[in-house]
Parts: structure tokens; sequence; C-alpha cells
């Protein structure tokens, strides 16, 4: 049974995984975010100081937040705790805050480690806040979330967030140079197949060791150089990072938002291959494509509304994949459109002035007077049919008469608009004409 155990490699020596082997010793080692553990960086500078403030490490995974955490506990003498948001409750909580207590009573602190942090709810994490308060406990949040919707705002008042950023390239390189070392040999890759695992490791530090734990135990000391095609065959490449309902469904889509505001249909359209790949539902979309065609383009193109509702239809009607052709042809053309928010703008200007202006009354002129008593008070009484009058147009003041006319609606020099602005030049021409 034991030649079992240790056969299957859990024995007492069986070796850990590469990414815990190579989990670095001091805070200067860590990869990839010299903005924080550098010599010029924002926790390098605390440790000179001497004051470790609670925090909240937000980035990617595999990128060091529990790393840092720990070499913070052991670069200050705080005692370590660790505890996991997703496995945890309030009997936790209250044991690990008691034993930080009685640590604090004998002179040393704790530094507590919370993996995972949106996890817990509103009175959970409020449950924190007396112990940062009073000083009991260091605390160390991770999230891959955005702390601003995830976390309350009286815990990240009493913390500093820092963000760690996905590994580039050079830093996955460094690592593995450090593999090199720790393995005693060259990796067992040529150069295309190590560029393809940087892209396939999606910035992810431990999910790039361990696809470099599998390349050296697949290739035996001197063997071969895996190429591109045997790194396929050995290693399994994962989807984007990407959850539909967290923070990159919204980067995403703002993204593609932006570069199609901003006209370049070549970045939309690799935003929206991106968020097609990682799974998002194509609906969503080419709903925000439709909000696209009337917020930024409006009357400048009238066409791109109706791309925008033509390529729903057409995904209705043919499903997927094909019909995700026909939404990126209505991000292209919304990208390519001319520009305008003279619409948007226009509407919000004339709601505001609604809710300021309340229950004013149109003009007599144009209330119908289908009953006697409403035409004896002048409903209607005045009123010039415009199809009547010269040009099919009167001139005549709509606005409440206690508001006098104004203006909302301004064209752009851009597309249709242009156009938009003659008619519009011309009726007030004309309107100042006949009020005359």
């Amino acid at each position: 049974m034991s030649n079992l155990f240790e056969a299957s490699g859990l024995g007492k020596e069986a070796p850990r995984p590469l990414a815990d082997r190579l989990r670095p010793q001091r805070l200067a080692d860590v990869v990839g975010q010299d903005h924080l553990v550098g010599p010029e960086g924002v926790i390098s500078r605390m440790l000179a100081a001497g004051r470790i403030p609670s925090i909240i490490l937000w980035g990617p995974p595999g990128t060091g937040k529990t790393t840092i955490a720990r070499l913070l506990a052991g670069e200050t003498g705080l005692a370590f705790e660790q505890i996991s948001a997703i496995f945890s409750g309030v009997a936790d909580l209250k044991k690990v805050f008691e034993q930080a207590r009685i640590r604090r009573e004998q002179g040393r602190g704790t530094l507590l480690f919370v993996d995972e942090i949106h996890r817990f709810n509103k009175s959970q994490q409020d449950s924190f806040l007396p112990y940062v308060e009073d000083g009991t406990i260091i605390l160390v949040g991770a999230t891959t979330e955005n702390p601003s919707f995830e976390l309350n705002g009286a815990l990240l008042s009493r913390a500093q967030v820092l963000v760690l950023n996905r590994l580039d390239g050079e830093a996955l390189h460094s690592l593995i140079a450090r593999a090199e070392v720790f393995e005693r040999r060259p990796f067992p890759a040529d150069g295309p197949a190590r560029e393809a695992m940087i892209g396939m490791a999606d910035g992810d530090g431990r999910y790039f060791l361990n696809m470099l734990e599998e390349v050296f135990a697949a290739v035996p000391d001197g063997g071969a150089l895996l190429n591109t095609e045997g790194l396929a065959r050995t290693v399994q490449k994962r989807m984007p990072l990407y959850d539909k309902a967290a923070d990159g469904h919204y980067n995403l889509i703002s993204a593609l938002h932006k570069s199609v505001r901003g006209s370049d249909p070549d970045a939309a359209l690799y935003y929206l291959a991106r968020m097609l790949t990682a799974g998002e539902d194509p609906l969503f979309i080419v709903r925000r494509v439709v909000r696209m065609a009337v917020e930024d383009i409006g009357l400048a193109d009238p066409e791109a509304l109706h791309q925008a509702l033509a390529a729903k239809e057409a995904y209705d009607f043919l499903g997927s994949p094909e019909g995700e052709l026909a939404i990126a042809q209505a991000v292209v053309y919304v990208a390519s459109a001319p520009k305008s928010n003279a619409l948007y703008s226009a509407y919000k200007a004339a709601t505001s002035r609604a809710q300021q202006t309340g229950s004013l009354m149109p003009p007599k002129i144009i209330l119908n007077a289908p009953t006697k008593l409403m035409k004896q008070q002048d409903y209607g009484t005045g009123y010039r049919y415009d199809h009547d009058e010269p040009d099919a147009f009167s001139g005549q003041n709509y606005f409440p008469e206690g508001m006098g006319r104004e203006s909302y609606y301004s064209p752009v020099e851009r597309g249709f608009e242009r156009e938009l602005r003659k008619r519009l030049d011309y009726w007030a021409k004309l309107r100042k004409e006949r009020q005359e």
C-alpha cells in the first residue's frame, strides 16, 4: 500500500509543483511588479518608512498577490495568517481575530491575508473594520475583481489599493531563465515555441510555470527541442481570462465601444473577436452596437441604426457561427461612419428642461378643441395649417408661452447632419421672416 502511495507521487518527499518551488524568497525577486516591489516601488517605500497599512492587492490570477503578502509578513516580522473567502466563514474569522488579539497582547502583530476577499458578503467585510482600525491586524486582501464594485466603501477607505499587472513577455522570459537554473538544463523549446507559450499564458505566471513543468517533464535531457506543433501536443491551450459577470466583460465592451467612437474599425474588430472567442453572448454585443448607432452616430448616418438592427435580425436567423459575421459587418459600419452625439446631447438637454419646467401647457393654438367649453377657451384658435402655408411652413411658435423658443439640437458638419443643418437653417430663416 505504501509503495502505491509513494508511486502516485503523494509520498512525504514527493516533489512540489515548479510554481511552488520557484516561489520568490524576497520581495525584490517578484517579477513583473517593479512599480510595487522595485527599488522605487510603493511597497518598498512603505517598508523603508517602517509603516505598512492595510492593503488590497488587485490583479489578474498568477501575478504574485499571495507571494507578495507572504513575503511582506516575513520582511516586517508579522505573524502570517492566510484564509480564503471561498472556504471560510464567520467562525473562522472569529478564531483568526482572537488569535491576532492574543498576539497583540504579547507584543506581536498579525498580517492577515484574505484570498478572494470579494467573495465575502457585506457583513463579513464589515467584521474586519474594528480589528483594522485598532491595529489588531494588518489586512492584505487579494482580488481579481474591481474593488470599487466588489468591496464595501468602509473597508476600502481603510486600505490602500495596489494594482498588479499581467506578466509581460520580459517577466515570463525571466521565469524561463529561473526554471532553467532550477532544472539545471536549457528549456527544451525553440524560440517560436517559447513565444507561443508566452501568448498562451495570458499574463498568468502560475499557469506559465505549470506549462514549463509539463514541457520539462515531456522532453528528456538532451532531447530535441519542441517546435510550436510539438508544444501544442504537449500542453493544452486554455481560453483567455474572461468572466461574463465580472470585470473583463465590462473592460472589453468598453474597449469595443470606444474603438467604434474613435472610428477605428480594426481595433473594434479585435475587441469583438476577443469577446466572441471568450464566449460572450453575441446578442449582448449587438445591443451595445445599437446603442453606439444612436449615441455616437445618430443622424450623421441614419443607416448605422439600420445596420445594427439588421445584424440582430441576421444573427437570430442564422445563429452561430455564421451570424457573428453580420455583427462584425455592423461593427465595421458603425466604426467607419461619421460621428455625432448632437442628437444624444439634444435629448439630454430637452429632458433636463422638461424636468425643470414641469407641467407648462402647450400654447392654445396647437391644442384640439373637441368640446364647446374648450372652444370658448380659445383652444385651437389661430392655428395655421402648415400644409396650406407657403413652403408648407407657418413659422408659428410651438413652445409653451411661459418658456419662449429654445434650441437643443445642433447638427454637426459631418455626414447626413450636414444636410440637416441646411434644412434647419432654412426653417430658421423662414421663421424669422414670418414672425416679423
